[in-house]
């Protein structure tokens, strides 16, 4: 097997075709093409099959790359897929949507004078492949325990802790406040970087293995036609896992915040999605979540910031302009997100901070200052400070901001005061455990995290699900002990 790897030093890295940008801009489906088998073999051959591998130590998921990169390279590709998926629940979606280039591809040993393997591409290449051979199976327990779980929240997180439970024979029972399952994988990522059939694809395959969902279905402190109560929750299941995500919008003040035309990146992105998906939404029928002949800046300069500016781009905006306070090398957001955006021709404004927005009754434009970077803060990031007499202005009549998402209140939307939660508002758990303050409810994922990556909410979720099994499994002994 080995004659087949170490290609770095004679095959030059070569993703996946991918449109051209001005194919791009007409439509929301994924910019690269697959990878046809010989491309992707010879492309998986360049791995070096190094002794410490890097790009498995930072996986969130600690995925066997080496392993099924060999097998690729190999044409061994319903191996290739066991290994993947061993460690993975959603391989086909992190093949996707994963920020390689900060993680695997970005600490892979070659990467300095070779170029990283294209890991993300192949993992997409993988998964597709078993797709289309019939290879991924729905989760079928060896034997069905009479427990039951429930999940709150269908988003990458409580998907994959249900696919671990249910797999343990439990009776997993998944809420979520909105129609489709997803979360932010429906609702907030864009189709040219996950195209939804992908996602409901996984739905299909959940409901196949006995997962059952109930879609459109709120938690509150009271029992409703489209909510159901915390507590209610509770006395119905043997043990709860809470992974709603962060969604709670981060806001900016200043002169003119609140003047129409300026919007929130989730309440945009989820129009665009709807409509995509064949939903009539008023605010995108009525313009105003729609870019399309519209000057748009979009304030911020993380992933949720590119997928904003590449979504109006898309929309038909006469503009799209990225607001950022740092600069290029400080931006939070992918490095490839950032040179995808460009080439579709968003416009980034660096080192810029808005400091008022003007207009009379709607927005007509952001007023900014030039900044700077300074000394590192306590984070190690470089600190910003304004520079003076720089301020200037950028023609918009739609704002978005894409500043970040906090937790939602729980403890009190849900009225349980004993529902511990930290300084910045996410559960507070026994990192053991993942138990929260109230005994047999777990959380996982953003709301115990922050807001991260959709990887490590597959990581989170399946640890949780093996923590909850684990003290399910105490509970049945104790209780089958006390019987005695």
């Amino acid at each position: 097997m080995a004659e087949r790897m170490l290609k770095f030093v004679s095959v030059a890295q070569e993703q996946p075709d991918k449109r051209p940008a001005e194919a791009r801009r007409r439509d929301f489906n994924e910019i690269y093409a697959e990878f046809v088998p010989v491309k992707a073999e010879t492309q998986a051959s360049r791995c070096s099959q190094c002794g410490v591998p890097f790009c498995s130590v930072h996986c969130p998921l600690g995925n066997n790359i080496p392993d099924w990169l060999m097998m690729t390279a190999a044409g061994r590709m319903e191996e290739a897929y066991e290994l993947s998926s061993a460690t993975n629940t959603f391989p086909e979606i992190c093949g996707r949507i994963c920020p390689q280039d900060r993680l695997c591809e970005g600490n892979c040993v070659i990467e300095e004078g070779f170029e990283s393997v294209t890991i993300g591409a192949v993992e997409r290449y993988i998964t597709d492949t078993a797709f289309d051979n019939g290879w991924v199976k729905p989760v079928k327990p060896v034997a069905e325990r009479d427990e039951s779980v429930a999940i709150i929240g269908a988003g990458p997180g409580g998907l994959a802790a249900a696919v671990q439970l249910r797999e343990q024979g439990y009776q997993v029972h998944v809420y979520d406040r909105y129609d489709r399952i997803g979360g932010l994988l429906m609702y907030g990522i864009p189709g040219f970087k996950l195209e939804k059939d992908i996602v409901l694809r996984r739905h299909k395959l959940l409901v196949e293995s006995g997962v059952q969902f109930h879609l459109g279905k709120g938690i509150g402190d009271t029992d409703g036609a489209d909510s159901i109560a915390f507590s209610t929750l509770r006395a119905r299941h043997d043990g709860v896992l809470i992974a709603t995500g962060v969604y709670k919008s981060r806001d900016i003040g200043g002169p003119g915040a609140g003047l129409n035309g300026i919007v929130r990146a989730l309440d945009y992105l989820t129009a665009s999605n709807r409509v995509s998906l064949g939903d009539s939404v008023a605010e995108y029928d009525n313009g105003e979540l729609n870019a399309a002949g519209r000057s748009v800046v979009v304030i911020g300069g993380g992933d949720t910031a590119m997928d904003c500016v590449r979504t109006a781009i898309r929309q038909g905006a006469k503009s799209v302009k990225c607001l950022y306070r740092r600069d290029r090398a400080n931006m939070p957001g992918s490095v490839r997100e950032v040179k995808n955006a460009e080439e579709e021709g968003v416009e980034f404004v660096w080192l810029a901070a808005p400091q008022a927005f003007e207009g009379d009754g709607h927005v007509t434009g952001v007023r900014a200052s030039r900044m700077k970077l300074g000394l590192p803060d306590a984070s190690g990031r470089q600190s910003v400070e304004p520079v003076e007499n720089s301020t200037f202005t950028l023609e918009a009549d739609l704002v978005v901001k894409a500043l970040g998402f906090d937790p939602e209140p729980l403890p009190t939307l849900w009225g349980q005061p004993e529902l511990e939660v930290s300084r910045w508002g996410t559960l507070m758990v026994d990192r053991k455990t993942f138990m929260t303050s109230l005994p047999g409810v777990f959380a996982a994922g953003d709301i115990v995290r922050g807001a991260s990556l959709v990887v490590w909410a597959i990581r989170d979720g399946r640890d949780a699900a093996a923590r909850m099994h684990a003290w399910l499994e105490e509970m049945t002994a104790a209780q089958a002990e006390v019987a005695e």
